[in-house]
């Protein structure tokens, strides 16, 4: 656990919290965060499991969190600070496709979503943006939606990973860096007859004929993003 902000005034900046499974991200994040006079970190975590208890505990006031982490997603984590009431702003930072993954951070609660390749300065501008009450996402995304005030609709289905449920697509990802049944089961933490059953049911969604063209389409997807 780091806090970088007992040395400052209480109230003078604003307390990050970090959810990122990667150690060299996350202290990049770190530092982009210390070098800010109105911001903090107030604790930074690996998994969503110690994550949730330590962003209430310190009065946490945006949590900058990854998509793909060991256990519970980053939507499960966003989804269970909603369902406790939590009032903390929401900022994903993920490498993933905006495109797909936006919109089901913003329903399931999120406040924003910003790429990793981004420049430190707009991922700064990102939280500023969240913090200030506003959602953050690309002007694609705004586009595509129409206005930043659907957050919490349905967006139609238009591609076939759309009709994917998050626990299935976390699967996928998974599955398309090369891990096995068990292998999934044991980093999302589920029994291997659920991600079993996932499996199949992807299969029915993708409309693909057999566990290998299921692996294939993971792989394709994870390399390319374009699946």
């Amino acid at each position: 656990m780091v806090t970088t902000c007992k040395a400052t005034r209480p109230g003078t900046r604003r307390k990050i919290y970090i959810v990122e499974d990667h150690p060299v991200f996350r202290e990049g994040l770190v530092q982009i965060i210390k070098g800010q006079k109105d911001l903090c970190v107030c604790g930074k975590s690996g998994d969503a499991d110690h994550a949730l208890p330590a962003i209430e505990r310190l009065g946490t006031d945006l949590v900058l969190v990854d998509i793909t982490l060991p256990g519970k997603s980053g939507l499960e984590l966003i989804k269970e600070l909603r369902a406790r009431n939590s009032k903390v702003r929401i900022l994903v930072v993920s490498m993933h496709d905006e495109a797909l993954y936006a919109d089901r951070v913003l329903r399931a609660g999120g406040d924003g979503y910003i790429m990793k390749q981004e420049d430190p300065e707009e991922i700064v501008h990102a939280i500023r943006d969240v913090l200030g009450g506003h959602i953050y996402v690309s002007e694609d995304v705004l586009a595509s939606n129409g206005n930043a005030s659907l957050k919490r609709t349905t967006k139609p289905e238009t591609r076939p990973l759309d009709r994917l449920t998050d626990q299935e697509l976390n699967i996928l990802e998974v599955l398309g860096r090369g891990k096995n049944v068990q292998e999934i089961a044991r980093q999302l933490q589920l029994n291997v007859e659920k991600v079993i059953a996932h499996c199949a049911q992807m299969r029915r969604k993708l409309k693909l004929k057999s566990d290998n063209a299921l692996v294939r389409y993971a792989a394709f997807w994870v390399e390319d993003g374009t699946a």
